[in-house]
């Protein structure tokens, strides 16, 4: 019976590998050229105050509500203003946010800040290049550089601090004549008839307010409070960061972020300015070690610090005797929206992947894109069924780059993660040395995951090469009854980690876009 497994499932192999293989290495990545953007040494946040610009008079209605400023929120209104409609923002807190997620943006989302005007929102934060990853585990390490050829020299990945980047971008939008920039708290969607009118809300000195728009876009990030009144949410936690600052820390290769596939989960560090490096452990589940009784920091020194870089390790016990640690859950979040004419749901507010990819920025910086693209036919907003007709492709036209994102993030994470099962575990062996390989192994799958080649085919057939290729390993020299159940169980494994997350991105939305229907009511065309 075994054999009659084994030559089925060589069948199997033979008949699909030179697909997997033709699509998996068929990357078509953007070569367009950019242009430089200037670059500024001096760090000077602006205040929240400053921020805020005096509103509209009383019959000088917005053409569009931002509820949220985070890099979602601040680019949009920036984007939309540019364009000529009148924004009103209204976020909670203006003041400086200080995260320890959101400071990596990849490549693809750097074009994608080209392409809104706002490149120029990274001078003078004093933020760093990145040119690809160094994979690290059990002592041996690789270098997955970025597939930059083809671009113009200054094309990169960015990392910086979240807050000072975010400042930034407020600030872009803030200065704009068309923008007004509040500091309020959004407590509900205000709708007439099915169609969402506007918001109210209370602004800082506690006066509730209503602000009305014909269309309102909300961006108030992943702890949302107006989500379900625009989607379905869907919230898996898988697991939580601990983040500390290594200050006057050398990685040892030099404007790369370091994955170390540690136990039991992986660990990140990369540069946030040009004397600090973050650092995030990864902790599965919801719970991490108590800081305040000290923990916190024996889990790090004894069960972390190990497994790092020896250069960093010095570095890392200095933060931890410092004692400024913080920790964020990582949530995980399909888009799946309600149809909500009036409104429109952005950022991690519709749509979370687990951060280990750095893809969150580069989703919502091209979302903005489509959604520009998408209202700049329009000259007004204030007709519901025409605005309708217009949005109703943006989250179809959304999927290519978000769907590629988000399944990578969920697959690699689990593919990364320690474990017990030796399939499991030949499917990490396999994950790194099939990296390692360097052409289009490497350049492929890094060119997904930065953004540069968004094509949800084409990362399934890069994520079933790296299988074929772990079964592979396992069968050679020599196919022994143990080594090819395990074989199978690798491939039924892996197909066990990306079906499920490529069925809450929607088989059809990812592969097969042209057959999904409208999410809004469909007018008569124009």
């Amino acid at each position: 019976m075994e054999l009659l497994s084994a030559a089925l499932f060589g069948l199997l192999l033979a008949s699909i590998l030179p697909l997997i293989f033709f699509f998996a290495f068929k990357d078509g990545i953007n070569s367009s050229s950019p242009p430089n953007p200037i670059h500024s040494k001096s760090i000077n946040s602006p205040s929240a105050a400053a921020l805020q610009i005096p509103p509209h008079s009383d019959d000088d209605h917005p053409d569009v509500i931002v509820v949220g400023a985070g890099v979602a929120g601040a680019a949009l209104a920036f984007t939309l203003a540019k364009d000529g409609r009148k924004v009103h923002v209204i976020e909670r807190d203006l003041t400086e946010p200080d995260r320890i997620v959101g400071e990596l943006l990849q490549p693809g989302g750097y074009l994608k800040l080209i392409e809104l005007g706002l490149e120029d929102s990274l001078n003078g934060i004093d933020a760093q290049q990145v040119f690809g990853y160094a994979l690290y585990k059990n002592g041996s390490h690789t270098r997955l550089a970025y597939p930059l050829e083809k671009f113009d020299s200054n094309v990169s990945g960015r990392s910086f601090h979240n807050g000072r980047f975010i400042q930034r971008l407020r600030e872009k939008a803030a200065a704009l004549s068309n923008v007004r920039m509040e500091q309020g708290t959004v407590t509900s969607i205000v709708e007439e008839d099915g169609i969402v009118k506007g918001v109210q809300y209370k602004t800082k000195n506690g006066k509730e307010l209503t602000a009305y728009a014909p269309l309102t876009i909300v961006c108030d990030g992943g702890f949302s409070n107006l989500r379900r009144k625009l989607c379905k949410p869907q919230i898996d936690i898988p697991s939580c960061f601990v983040g500390l600052v290594l200050e006057n820390c050398k990685l040892p290769l030099e404007n790369h972020g370091h994955v170390v596939l540690a136990d039991p989960s992986p660990i990140l560090l990369y540069p946030i300015s040009s004397t600090e490096v973050r650092c995030l452990v990864d902790i599965p589940g919801q719970k991490v070690p108590s800081v305040a009784n000290g923990e916190m920091a024996h889990y790090l020194k004894t069960a972390v610090a190990p497994q790092l870089p020896p250069e960093v390790y010095p570095a890392f016990i200095a933060a931890i005797d410092k004692g400024n640690i913080k920790s964020t859950t990582n949530r995980s979040m399909p888009a799946a929206p309600q149809s909500t004419p009036g409104a429109l749901l952005l950022g991690d507010a519709f749509n979370m992947r687990h951060p280990l990819t750095g893809g969150g920025m580069t989703v919502a910086l091209s979302d903005i894109v489509v959604l520009r693209d998408l209202l700049r036919p329009l000259s007004n907003l204030n007709d519901a069924d025409v605005l309708c007709n217009y949005l109703e492709s943006f989250y179809t036209l959304r999927k290519p780059v978000a769907s590629t994102i988000n399944t990578l993030a969920g697959a690699l994470y689990k593919v990364f993660c320690a474990s017990p099962d030796p399939a499991r575990k030949e499917m990490r062996e396999a994950c790194f040395d099939y990296l390692s390989l360097g052409g289009v192994f490497s350049s492929g799958p890094v060119a997904l995951l930065s953004g540069l080649n968004p094509r949800p085919l084409s990362l399934f057939c890069h994520f079933f090469a790296v299988a074929i290729y772990g079964v592979g390993r396992l069968l050679i020299p020599f196919p022994s009854p143990k080594r090819i159940w395990i074989g199978v169980r690798l491939i039924t494994g892996a197909a066990g980690i990306i079906f499920p997350i490529i069925k809450d991105e929607g088989v059809r939305q990812m592969f097969f876009p042209a057959t999904v229907p409208a999410y809004y009511r469909t007018p008569p065309m124009l």
